[in-house]
């Protein structure tokens, strides 16, 4: 067969392009892979990874350089570089290089990435771009793109393929203090499509139609004359002057301060902002923030945040005044309140008017009232009294068709928490209760149960330190809401249910937990939670120079009252199944606690404690009389051995939430012949 001198030519043409190609990243046929470009400087932001952990990049600054990587589900080049991946964060994981993976593309799961991290053996931090905010602001629009960050001034050293050897020159570089950028070069990856920045930018944002209702909806509440914000945002011109910080705040997922991961349960009321209600702000924003036509509708109004938010209530009443210094350590207060009330009633709400924010920390409540001969009798803490208040948050308000009861002639014991913030002051809080009105009912009471971690124990400097307690379900439950607390070292939390059958469903998931923003959860549809069941909490805390709320990164801490100590504290809101306020059933509320020093000790959830779960000030009581309590000598205490020990006394354990409150409460009684109790005896419940 012979070749014209033609054709041979192009086989030779062919021949070379396809030598270039290849070089370059490419195949012949194909066109050359594209040369990304970006920003030369990247602002701040905050995802969430695979476990639920918000990842914030301007925490990093401490670091010599961060490396994002880009990533899409399925994406052939990526796998074929995870094992470069890897190997780049062993070399520098000691010289202060952090490596976080970037997933923006559309559909993208926790569960298609657990395939791809199990077949590529990938152990990194993979952060979720639920919106592509991030992805459009660092202009990612391939997988297996590296950018290399310096932490300095958060400028971009380089951007190009995994496996370049730029990468590491750029590290060396940032590692021995010598920063440098260098030229981008083309990557291979599967391209990522931003179709939403499009369509949105093509239908022109409106302020008029688009951003201010949803700043009316969403932010006004808060910012406005009287508000909790610290600004106000009702005109267009206060929008605007605002706008990089408003920007900002989205990014980095602080504002709106309700915190539960989007993917991860449906709420009601839900106080956040829609992943289109993001998108608008954020986009307008990065648009430049236009007037555009139309009247302002937020100008148009007069906003001034009304003393009761709930409105007038049908009772208020006085906290004594308390003068609180500006420095030093209080300790807890314990007022006793008359209610007044002539008769009992079904409480539908509460809401906390408090004069000074800063300075108080918490109140919870529990109630008395006449028992025989006249005697108060103290309700449990984890009834949950009339509600509380924390930062953030003055309003408890009770689901449809639940109540809690307050008895004739009740006493409210409050415990409130002050912290003096370097300004002497004096704060007069008021409660305001909601009743249901005269003669009315609703079908069930409503409980609130705390689930607490006494034993945790969080080392020094440790940023992703994990713990976790449980409770176990005796009887068949409808679950409403769920709140979760802890102090300023608190940094994610989850809580999931565990079934009968085996399979743990997560139900709510909280990336970057906000001490300033104390909310309560409340599910769009109760859940049943079967008999057999166990509800888990589970918490990373950030101990590090890295949380700049820490008072000392260098102290080992455990659980305890005061906001430098820590705790571990989340609260069920629910019902038992079958119940109604005629015919509660406070015995299953009684064996419920029974588990409660199991649930708050047993780190690795086997139903029984080893001496190395013993922790914090009931797990020394506990593991200095081991060997009595360990009546089979099998090495464990199992749960009939522990409730042996809880009923022998003061001096060997107390209940888990007895070591949390402070002063426990008296042993619980029956209830009032008149109405049942919404809730019945439990364990004291701990402080917030």
């Amino acid at each position: 067969m012979t070749i014209s001198r033609s054709t041979a030519a192009k086989v030779a043409g062919l021949m070379f392009a396809g030598s270039v190609l290849a070089l370059l990243g490419g195949s012949p046929g194909l066109s050359a892979p594209p040369t990304p470009s970006g920003p030369q400087h990247v602002g701040d932001f905050q995802l969430a990874d695979q476990h639920y952990i918000g990842r914030r990049l301007y925490k990093m600054d401490d670091d010599k350089a961060v490396v994002l990587v880009s990533y899409a589900a399925g994406d052939a080049q990526f796998r074929a570089d995870v094992p470069a991946l890897q190997a780049l964060k062993a070399a520098y994981a000691s010289q202060g290089v952090e490596v976080l993976v970037i997933d923006p593309q559309l559909g993208d799961t926790r569960q298609k990435l657990a395939a791809d991290a199990a077949a590529a053996g990938l152990n990194i931090p993979v952060l979720f771009d639920y919106e592509q905010l991030v992805g459009e602001s660092l202009s990612l629009t391939r997988s297996a793109e590296v950018l290399v960050l310096n932490p300095k001034d958060w400028s971009v050293a380089f951007r190009g393929p995994i496996a370049s050897s730029s990468v590491r020159r750029a590290l060396d570089a940032l590692v021995a203090g010598h920063p440098l950028s260098l030229p981008a070069e083309p990557v291979r990856g599967e391209a990522i499509a931003y179709p939403l920045k499009t369509e949105s930018r093509g239908a022109k944002i409106s302020y008029a139609a688009d951003v201010a209702p949803v700043v009316q909806q969403k932010c006004v509440v808060c910012h406005q004359p009287g508000g909790l914000g610290p600004m106000q945002l009702t005109s267009y011109e206060q929008i605007k002057g605002f706008a990089p910080m408003i920007r900002e705040v989205l990014q980095t997922h602080r504002m709106p301060p309700f915190q539960p991961d989007v993917t991860v349960g449906h709420w009601a009321p839900n106080e956040g902002l829609s992943s289109e209600q993001l998108k608008t702000l954020v986009h307008w924003i990065e648009d430049g923030a236009a007037r555009g036509s139309g009247e302002d509708p937020l100008a148009k109004q007069s906003f001034h945040a009304p003393p009761w938010k709930l409105g007038q209530p049908d009772l208020v009443l006085a906290l004594p005044k308390v003068d609180v210094p500006a420095t030093g350590v209080l300790p807890y207060q314990n007022p006793v309140v008359a209610s007044g009330l002539a008769e009992g009633r079904w409480l539908r709400a509460s809401e906390f008017l408090v004069t000074d924010k800063k300075v108080l920390h918490h109140v919870t409540t529990t109630l008395s009232s006449p028992g025989e001969n006249g005697v108060m009798v103290r309700q449990e803490a984890a009834a949950g009294g009339i509600g509380g208040q924390g930062p953030g948050r003055v309003i408890n308000l009770v689901p449809k068709d639940m109540g809690v009861w307050v008895p004739a002639n009740a006493d409210i014991h409050m415990q409130t928490h002050y912290t003096p913030y370097g300004k002497p002051t004096t704060e007069a809080t008021q409660v305001g209760l909601y009743f249901y009105p005269k003669g009315q009912e609703p079908k069930y009471p409503m409980r609130t149960y705390g689930v607490y971690g006494t034993g945790i124990t969080i080392p020094a400097g440790e940023e992703y330190h994990p713990e976790v307690a449980y409770t176990d379900v005796p009887k068949d439950m409808l679950m409403y809401g769920l709140t979760a607390h802890a102090h300023v070292r608190g940094g994610s939390t989850q809580v999931s249910i565990l079934y009968p059958d085996g399979h743990e469903e997560m139900v709510l998931a909280v990336p970057r937990y906000d001490f300033n923003w104390q909310c309560e959860f409340y599910l769009k549809d109760p859940i049943k939670v079967p008999a057999g069941s166990r509800i888990i909490n589970r918490w990373t805390y950030d101990n590090s120079t890295r949380n700049h709320g820490n008072p000392d990164p260098k102290k080992e801490i455990v659980f305890g009252e005061q906001t430098t100590d820590e705790m571990l504290t989340f609260f069920i809101h629910y019902r038992w199944v079958g119940e109604t306020v005629a015919q509660p059933h406070d015995d299953f509320d009684r064996l419920m606690a029974k588990g409660q020093l199991m649930g708050a000790l047993d780190s690795n959830m086997d139903g029984k404690l080893e001496p190395s779960e013993l922790r914090g000030a009931q797990g020394v009581k506990l593991k200095a009389n081991f060997a009595a309590l360990d009546k089979n000598h099998d090495g464990y205490i199992d749960k009939d051995e522990l409730a042996a020990a809880s009923v022998r006394g003061p001096n060997l354990v107390r209940t888990a939430s007895e070591s949390a409150a402070a002063p426990p409460a008296p042993a619980p009684a029956p209830a009032p012949t008149a109405r049942p109790v919404a809730s019945a005896d439990r364990p004291v419940a701990a402080s917030n």
